[in-house]
């Protein structure tokens, strides 16, 4: 009996298509329409987020990503491509195509090209090491509608998240280690994951307990004491409590209190992004140094790494 032909999906959050006030627009009101990332009742939330949020935060966001963009495109855009192809050719024999829960290339789109491939085995990998409802638990929502249309769907493996697969925490030690070689040992290591609401964690997501395990892996093949490490969230939104500690208000404390030289990664983040190389490398940097410190570095995400390669193809071997 013959093998069912097996293809990758690899899916991220997404990105406005373009840094104008339009293209930031489209992208932010199908990602804030979401009710895994904004669970307000619609009632409320449809004219606060269309007459207040979108005419107000589209503008400035959109010049964030001016900041950062690449001749390329968006930073997410180019990285993930980047990784499905660094993948593609590490596979010859396996279809791997891209999706995004938002903006383009759809998910809907990817799985389409895959089925047309003839694919009957659909490994799903979402890249977000550390599950949260809010990231993980959309893709699935996405992908049983997109099957929903089908008359024939096929075989589907989910790789839920990958917090503390050892190719994974080996290639973020190996990024630190890099740095700590080029700029020196800091007096402390902030690991900042994305936030999410208090309220969130309270009714089941366990986005945080998976957060606390990459660190403690991260720590433990890092072999540096756990009190030179410390793990906060970031981009916090909207008026109801988030994960604490907050990145923003942890590096003003630690710059009044004599801290002087932090480097700082974001673990969460499979490609870098407008969360990563605005807020945290630039904004966050600023915060710190106002407040006393001297030496601020960040530390790449893994992108399309040779060692971030490598964990797909181990996260997926065994599905293939």
């Amino acid at each position: 009996m013959s093998q069912p032909k097996t293809g990758i999906l690899l899916v991220n959050l997404g990105t406005p298509d373009a840094p104008t006030p339009a293209a930031v627009k489209r992208y932010l009101r199908q990602f804030l329409s979401d009710r895994r990332v904004v669970d307000t009742p619609r009632l409320l939330w449809w004219p606060l987020l269309r007459g207040v949020i979108l005419p107000l935060r589209s503008p400035r966001v959109a010049r964030l990503y001016q900041s950062v963009w690449m001749e390329e495109g968006s930073p997410l855009m180019v990285y993930s491509k980047r990784q499905a192809q660094a993948l593609q050719a590490q596979l010859p024999d396996t279809p791997v195509a891209l999706g995004m829960s938002y903006g383009q290339p759809a998910m809907s789109d990817a799985v389409d090209s895959l089925l047309a491939q003839g694919v009957e085995h659909l490994i799903v990998l979402p890249l977000y090491p550390q599950y949260s409802c809010s990231t993980v638990a959309a893709v699935w929502d996405e992908l049983a509608r997109i099957l929903a249309t089908k008359r024939s769907i096929p075989a589907v493996s989910f790789i839920r998240d990958y917090a503390d697969n050892s190719h994974y925490i080996s290639a973020l030690a190996g990024k630190v280690k890099n740095s700590f070689a080029e700029f020196g040992e800091p007096e402390l290591l902030l690991l900042s994951y994305h936030g999410i609401p208090e309220r969130y964690a309270s009714q089941g997501d366990t986005y945080p307990q998976r957060c606390r395990d990459t660190t403690r892996a991260l720590v433990s093949a890092l072999g540096i004491a756990p009190e030179k490490v410390m793990m906060t969230y970031q981009s916090r939104f909207g008026r109801e409590p988030w994960l604490t500690p907050y990145t923003d208000e942890t590096l003003k404390e630690l710059g009044g209190k004599g801290v002087k030289n932090i480097q700082i990664m974001c673990p969460g983040f499979a490609a870098d992004c407008l969360e990563t190389l605005e807020e945290v490398a630039v904004q966050n940097r600023e915060i710190f140094l106002e407040a006393g410190g001297e030496k601020y570095h960040y530390i790449p995400a893994l992108n399309d790494d040779a060692s971030h390669i490598e964990m797909m193809l181990d996260l997926t071997a065994h599905y293939r």
